[in-house]
C-alpha cells in the first residue's frame, strides 16, 4: 500500500500515523531510535507491506502490470490502490478527505523535529502538490507516477500505467475493495495482539 492507506490504517494516533508514513525511509533497526509510538507505526507499516505482498488479490492486480513494468509493478499497484481509497474515501471515513489530509500535513509540521531526514526532504513537495488528495483523480495518479518515474531515471515510464488503470478500472476497483477489507481486518488483529 502507499502513503494514504498507511496513514489511514494507523487510526487516530498522530505519532503512529507518522511512523507508519515514514517507515520506508527507516532501515533495519534504526526505528528503535524513535519514540515508542513511531516505532509501533514502523512495525505496523512493515506488517502491512508483508501482508499486502503475499495477498492473492493484490498479486492478481499486480500481475496485469508485470509484463510491462516488471519490478516496478508492485510500486505502481500500491499507488493505484491508493487511488481507489481516495476515490471511495467516504466509504471508509466520516471525515472528508481534504480535512483529513490537512490535519495530517499539520501533524507533520507540528512534529517536524522527530521526522526522518527522508521525510523532511519529501514533505514540502508532498504538501505543495497535495499528493494525498490528488490520488483521487486519474490525472493526479498520472502526475504521481510521472514523478516516481523521474526518480527512477525513466526506466519503465510508470505514468503510462494510467492506461492499464483505465482499461481494467472495474477489475482493479473490485479487487481493491475485497483486498482492503482483508487488510483492515489484519490491522485490527495486529492491534488487538499488541
Amino acid at each position: 500500500m502507499n502513503f494514504l492507506a498507511h496513514i489511514f490504517l494507523s487510526g487516530d494516533d498522530e505519532l503512529l500515523k507518522i511512523g507508519n508514513f515514514m517507515a520506508d525511509g527507516i532501515r533495519g533497526n534504526d526505528y528503535l531510535d524513535y519514540p515508542d509510538k513511531i516505532q509501533k507505526g514502523v512495525v505496523l507499516h512493515r506488517a502491512i507491506d508483508t501482508f499486502t505482498d503475499a495477498h492473492p488479490i493484490w498479486r492478481q492486480s499486480k500481475h496485469r502490470l508485470h509484463e510491462r513494468y516488471g519490478h516496478y509493478s508492485g510500486v505502481i499497484m500500491d499507488i493505484l490502490y491508493d487511488h481507489f481509497l481516495a476515490k471511495n474515501w467516504n466509504q471508509y471515513s466520516e471525515e472528508d478527505l481534504e480535512n483529513y489530509v490537512a490535519r495530517f500535513y499539520q501533524s507533520l509540521k507540528d512534529n517536524y523535529n522527530i521526522l526522518s531526514p527522508k521525510t523532511k526532504n519529501l514533505m514540502p513537495y508532498m504538501i505543495e502538490n497535495n499528493w494525498l488528495v490528488s490520488y483521487a483523480s486519474i490525472a493526479g495518479i498520472e502526475q504521481i507516477l510521472f514523478q516516481m518515474d523521474y526518480r527512477t531515471k525513466h526506466r519503465v515510464n510508470m505514468q503510462n500505467a494510467v492506461q492499464e488503470l483505465q482499461e481494467f478500472y472495474t477489475e482493479f476497483e473490485e479487487e481493491f475493495t475485497l483486498f482492503f477489507k482483508d487488510l483492515i481486518k489484519m490491522v485490527e488483529d495486529f492491534n488487538a495482539n499488541d
